[in-house]
């Protein structure tokens, strides 16, 4: 047990940062983007006795991060809709909190809104590829598809965020 708590957190203090920064670009939010890391990280802990191949632990990690993303936010997609619909309260709009430094950039926010757009899929796979700096193949484990179908999507995925900032190309 002892061993199991010491490599737990090792990768916690390893691939923390990793987790959060995917889960802010995809979400756009710090509350959700840490609710998702500790869920992901909760997950880990549960599943840590099936990580078979231990040089895949990064994107075994991100895949969770990924699926609990997909999840969290499905969640919340169907209380809000459910809210609307039942007539118990409108929808709350999420008042935009102080912006990071980083975020302070136009383009930045520009290119955010734009993702926030696009389908999950198209989001995670630009994600991977340009924000976090993923190999095609670490990519294609962490959505379990193929390295083709990576290539393919994410330069489909491209075209669609280009298209949507207004640098059709």
């Amino acid at each position: 047990m002892q061993k199991s708590i010491a490599e737990i957190e090792r990768l916690y203090d390893y691939y923390h940062r990793d987790v959060y920064h995917f889960a802010l670009y995809y979400t756009n939010s710090k509350q959700e983007a840490e609710d998702i890391t500790q869920e992901t990280f909760y997950k880990l802990m549960k599943q840590l006795g099936n990580l078979k191949d231990k040089d895949k632990v990064k994107t075994w990690i991100m895949s969770i991060a990924r699926n609990t993303a997909v999840d969290i936010h499905r969640k919340q997609k169907i209380k809000r809709l459910l809210t609307e619909k039942l007539g118990r309260q409108p929808a709350l709009r999420e008042v935009p909190k102080p912006l990071e430094i980083v975020e302070k950039n136009e383009q930045w926010l520009t290119v955010q809104e734009a993702l926030m757009t696009l389908k999950s899929h198209d989001r995670t796979i630009i994600i991977c590829r340009m924000l976090k700096d993923y190999t095609i193949q670490e990519t294609a484990t962490i959505l379990d598809i193929s390295e083709v179908k990576v290539r393919v999507d994410f330069h489909r995925a491209m075209a669609r965020l280009r298209k949507k900032v207004g640098r059709d190309e």
